[in-house]
C-alpha cells in the first residue's frame, strides 16, 4: 500500500513526552518549522506518570555539601561501571538551566513558604535533591506545562498517527517518516531531520509501570534505519508498584521511591525488614538492588506470601497530601496507607539502553536523532539513578533541537522524496505470548536456558506481516526489541546493574563495556563489533 498524502517540515518529532516536546519548543524558538506526531493523544505518553521528580542540584538551594559533582558521582555509582562519564557530566551540569527553562515555560514545582523549592530524596541519592510538583505528580505537571507551551507556541501536533518506518534518501540518510493516520491511511512526513522521542519498551512484560503506548516503536524504527543500539539488556524494574492481585497485567500504579525517601520501609508478611543488612543504604539502595532483594525474598515465601511484599508507610503522617496519587491508588484497592502496609511488587519500569546517540541526539544515521528513554546517551549505564530521566529529557531535548538547527545551517541534512514509499513487512509475534515468556525468563533473574527458551519461542511463533495497523506496528516493534534484548542478555555472562544472571552471579571486569546491536540485512538483531560505534556518541 503506497502513501496517499504528504506533509513537510524542517523537523519531525515523534513523541510528546518531556524530551520530544522540549525539543519541539526549542526548535520553534530557533525558527524551524516543526511537526510533532504521536500515535495516541498528546498526553498519553510515559511522562505524565512520573511521580518522584527531577533530580537536580540548584545553585542557590541544595543540601549542605551537595553539589553537581556529587550528583555525577551518585549517577556513576548507580550505572555500575557502564556510564559514559562525559555524557553524565554534560547532562547533569546542564540540569539547573534546564529546570529554569521549564519553569519559565509554566511548570510549577512544590515550594516552601520562603519560595525555595521543596526537595526529596530517592534511592541511590546521597542528598535531598529531587524537586517535585503536586506532591507525587511531577510528570503530570511537566506534561501539562509543555503541552500548553506547545499550543501557545503554535507547534502543530498530529495525534493518532503511528510512525511505521523511516523514509530514506538515495544515500541512506533519513529524510522523513511513513505514518498511518487514525483510519489506517498511510502518509509521509518529509523533513531533513527526524527526532525519535518515543519512549521505552515496558509493554514487553506482563506487569509494568508504563502506559500501553510503550512498545519500543522508536527503537525498531532506528534499528531498521541502520542505527546501532546499546545496553538493551538493562531493563530497570521499579521495586514498588502497587500489587493489585496475582496475575496483574498491563500498567500497574507506581508507588514512588520518594515514599521510602521520607521514611517508609519494606517488610514481608511476617513484619521482617526486607532490606535490613542487604545494602548500606537499606531501603534507599539503588533500584536494581532493591528489586533483586524483593525478588529473592518473595522466593522464600515468608508468611506464605510469594508474589509481593509490603511498604510500611504508617509513620508518614501527611501521606494523603504529600503523595496524593499514591494515596488515591491505594484507597482504590481498599488499602489505607495510614494504618495498613501497602502491598507492592517489582514491575518493568525503564529501559536503560536504546538507540546509540550523543547528548545532542545525533545517531550514526544522517538525519536521524534520538532523545529520552528511546536513546542511549550513556547517562544511565547498567542502571538508572532515580529521577534522572526527566532531567535527561529536558537537557537532551534542548540540545538535540540546537543540533538539528546547526546541521541544517551547515547543509548536512536534507529531506527525502516520498514517491515510492510503501508499507513494510516485518516479523510479528503474538503479544500475549511474548509478554509471558519475557516475564518468565527475561525479567529480573535470567539464565542461559531460559533465554534460549525465549529465543526458540519467538523463532517458531513469529509471522511476517505487512505493518498496516497500529497494533501490527507495535507488535513488530516489541518482537524486534525482545530479540535484541535476548541476544545481548545471553552474551553478557555476568550480573551487573539491573541485568541479573542467576547462572553468572558475579560482576566481571571483562564485561565493563557496552554491547552494540545492529540488524542483519534480513532484519535479525545481532551483536555488532564495538569499533562500529566509534564517533557515534
Amino acid at each position: 500500500m503506497a502513501a496517499r498524502w504528504e506533509a513537510r517540515a524542517d523537523l519531525i518529532v515523534a513523541g510528546t513526552g518531556v524530551a520530544g516536546l522540549t525539543a519541539a519548543l526549542r526548535a520553534r524558538e530557533l525558527g524551524l518549522r516543526v511537526l510533532v506526531v504521536t500515535k495516541a493523544a498528546g498526553d498519553d505518553g510515559n511522562t505524565r506518570w512520573a511521580q518522584g521528580g527531577v533530580a537536580v542540584v540548584m545553585e542557590d538551594q541544595h543540601d549542605p555539601g551537595d553539589s553537581v559533582a556529587r550528583h555525577i558521582e551518585d549517577t556513576l555509582t548507580a550505572g555500575a561501571g557502564l556510564c559514559d562519564e562525559a555524557a553524565v557530566s554534560a547532562i547533569i551540569s546542564d540540569g539547573p538551566a534546564a529546570v529554569a527553562r521549564l519553569r519559565e515555560r509554566g511548570a510549577v514545582f512544590d515550594a516552601k513558604p520562603d519560595g525555595l523549592l521543596e526537595r526529596t530524596r530517592e534511592g541511590g541519592h546521597s542528598a535531598f535533591r529531587v524537586v517535585h510538583a503536586g506532591g507525587d505528580a511531577t510528570g503530570a505537571e511537566v506534561e501539562r506545562a509543555l503541552l500548553k507551551a506547545t499550543v501557545d507556541g503554535r507547534v502543530p501536533l498530529l495525534e493518532n498517527h503511528v510512525a511505521v518506518d523511516t523514509v530514506k534518501t538515495p544515500l541512506g540518510a533519513v529524510g522523513g517518516l511513513l505514518v498511518l493516520d487514525g483510519n489506517g491511511v498511510p502518509g509521509v512526513l518529509t523533513a531533513p531531520a527526524v527526532l525519535l522521542a518515543t519512549g521505552g519498551i515496558g509493554q514487553m512484560y506482563q506487569a509494568t509501570s508504563n502506559p500501553s503506548v510503550a512498545t519500543g516503536d522508536g527503537l525498531a524504527l532506528a534499528l531498521r534505519a541502520g542505527a546501532l543500539a546499546a545496553d538493551v539488556e538493562f531493563i530497570q524494574f521499579h521495586p514498588t508498584v502497587l500489587y493489585t492481585g496475582r496475575g496483574a497485567r498491563g500498567r500497574c500504579p507506581l508507588v514512588t521511591e520518594a515514599v521510602r525517601g521520607e521514611g517508609a520501609v519494606l517488610v514481608d508478611a511476617t513484619g521482617a525488614r526486607v532490606m535490613k543488612g542487604v545494602h548500606p543504604l537499606e531501603d534507599l539502595a539503588p533500584r536494581d538492588v532493591v528489586a533483586a532483594a524483593i525478588t529473592r525474598h518473595m522466593a522464600q515465601e515468608p508468611g506464605g506470601v510469594d508474589d509481593h511484599v509490603f511498604l510500611d508507610a504508617t509513620s508518614l503522617h501527611d501521606m494523603a497530601s504529600r503523595f496524593p496519587t499514591v494515596y488515591a491508588a491505594c484507597v482504590s484497592v481498599g488499602v489505607d496507607p495510614a494504618v495498613d502496609p501497602i502491598p507492592v511488587a517489582p514491575a518493568a519500569h525503564f529501559a536503560c539502553g536504546g538507540v546509540v546517540s550523543s547528548v545532542d541526539g545525533r545517531t550514526g544515521v544522517t538525519g536521524l536523532y534520538a532523545v529520552g528513554e528511546v536513546a542511549r546517551t550513556g547517562l544511565h549505564g547498567a542502571n538508572r539513578l532515580a529521577s534522572n530521566s526527566l532531567l535527561e529529557g529536558l537537557v537532551c531535548g534542548t540540545r538535540a533541537a540546537e543540533a538539528v538547527a546547526s546541521d541544517l545551517a551547515l547543509g548536512l541534512i536534507a529531506p527525502a522524496r516520498a514517491s515510492d514509499v510503501s508499507l513494510p513487512t516485518a516479523p510479528v509475534a503474538d503479544r500475549d505470548l511474548l509478554q509471558r515468556v519475557m516475564s518468565r525468563y527475561a525479567a529480573i533473574g535470567r539464565d542461559a536456558e531460559g533465554l534460549a527458551v525465549v529465543g526458540s519461542v519467538l523463532d517458531v511463533s513469529t509471522v511476517d506481516k505487512q505493518l498496516e495497523s497500529r497494533e501490527l506496528v507495535e507488535d513488530a516493534a516489541l518482537t524486534l526489541a525482545a530479540r535484541a534484548l535476548i541476544a545481548a542478555a545471553a552474551e553478557r555472562t555476568e550480573s551487573r546493574g539491573c541485568h541479573v544472571r542467576t547462572d553468572h552471579v558475579e560482576r566481571s571486569g571483562s564485561w565493563q563495556r557496552s554491547q552494540l546491536v545492529r540488524l542483519t540485512p534480513t532484519g535479525q538483531p545481532v551483536l555488532a563489533d564495538p569499533v562500529l560505534a566509534e564517533g557515534v556518541a
